[in-house]
């Protein structure tokens, strides 16, 4: 009866670790249920709180932006999406006089918000994907609620965080280290992203690229018929390997129209300069920027969610995505082929 019983208990604990091996199987890697985990609601969701009039237009160092700041976190950790490792928070502190230092408009101090997520094989090597979560505040009274300027860029990174994490719970997270960065002081001259350049948390010589999302939401006026583009700026200045991703994972995935109109060396508006992007390019990281050009209400009160064009803001979402899945899932690092001249 005793040897009965014993071998009972080993089948049962034989079954229990199959059945437990069986629920930790890893599912079948299928590239577009991440895609389409970015979705125009979602979007909406995040962006009808992001660029709401309670967030007072996310002046730098404002309560308003700090409002903002405090409810990306929160999604963060709704979605199980640390900060960095090495870091004891969400926060990276811009000092009141570091933002003032160049101009002193009296800003207070600031914060940079970061995510993580960590890479599988090759952990220490840290692809950016980046957007400001400032804007210009209120004007006589008037708040500039920046809904496309940058809360476009802002909820995009949100929801690709999450589609990543949504890899990595289903055993395909990405090979090297997503950083999540919020910028703050864009619009002053981009000073969150020359601080975190200036004090990296990881070796920017371990820094991959960075894919800076930067207005997505509209339409410009050389777009009328169509918002089935995107701007892509600074994609081969660099290196080869990103421009061909960027053309390739498009072919394959979003079929949106590249215009590469900006990418001019010669275009005087010279947004290349004019994006968090610039400040790792400078430093000869790979880098480009996504845009859906200057519209009627660029940086006035009447640039509001109601003038998002969902649709359109979710491709461009998706695109950034697959630009990052590739080059954080690819077998070697980018290449540096170019001076960026």
């Amino acid at each position: 009866m005793k040897k009965t019983l014993i071998t009972a208990s080993l089948c049962l604990t034989l079954l229990a670790c199959t059945t437990q091996k069986q629920v930790v199987k890893v599912i079948p890697l299928d590239e577009n249920s991440y895609i389409n985990s970015i979705t125009q609601e979602e979007l909406r969701t995040h962006l009808t709180i992001v660029a709401s009039d309670k967030m007072q237009g996310r002046e730098t160092g404002s309560e308003g932006q700090k409002m903002a700041g405090r409810y990306l976190i929160e999604q963060y950790k709704k979605a199980g999406i640390s900060f960095p490792k090495g870091a004891k928070d969400y926060y990276q502190t811009v000092p009141a006089a570091y933002l003032n230092e160049k101009r002193n408009e009296g800003l207070p101090d600031s914060e940079n918000i970061w995510a993580f997520i960590e890479g599988s094989e090759k952990p220490d090597e840290i692809v950016v994907i980046s957007a400001h979560y400032d804007h210009v505040g209120m004007k006589n009274g008037e708040i500039f609620n920046g809904a496309d300027d940058d809360g476009s860029g802002t909820v995009a990174l949100l929801e690709i965080a999450q589609a990543f994490q949504k890899a990595k719970k289903e055993g395909h997270g990405p090979k090297r280290s997503i950083l999540i960065l919020h910028v703050t002081g864009e619009e002053h001259g981009l000073h969150g992203s020359r601080y975190y350049t200036e004090n990296p948390l990881f070796p920017l010589a371990n820094t991959v690229a960075d894919v800076n999302i930067d207005m997505i939401g509209r339409r410009d006026e050389n777009h009328k018929d169509s918002n089935n583009y995107i701007y892509l700026i600074g994609s081969d200045y660099l290196s080869t390997d990103l421009y061909n991703i960027c053309e390739n994972v498009n072919t394959k995935f979003t079929k949106l129209n590249l215009d590469y109109k900006f990418n001019d060396r010669a275009d005087k508006n010279r947004f290349y300069y004019r994006s968090d992007h610039y400040n790792f390019a400078k430093n000869g990281i790979p880098s480009v920027f996504l845009f859906n050009g200057v519209h009627a209400d660029y940086h006035k009160q009447s640039d509001e969610v109601d003038k998002i064009e969902f649709d359109a803001l979710t491709k461009r979402t998706q695109l950034a995505f697959t630009i990052v899945w590739e080059i954080a899932n690819r077998e070697n690092r980018l290449v540096v082929d170019k001076d960026g001249k």
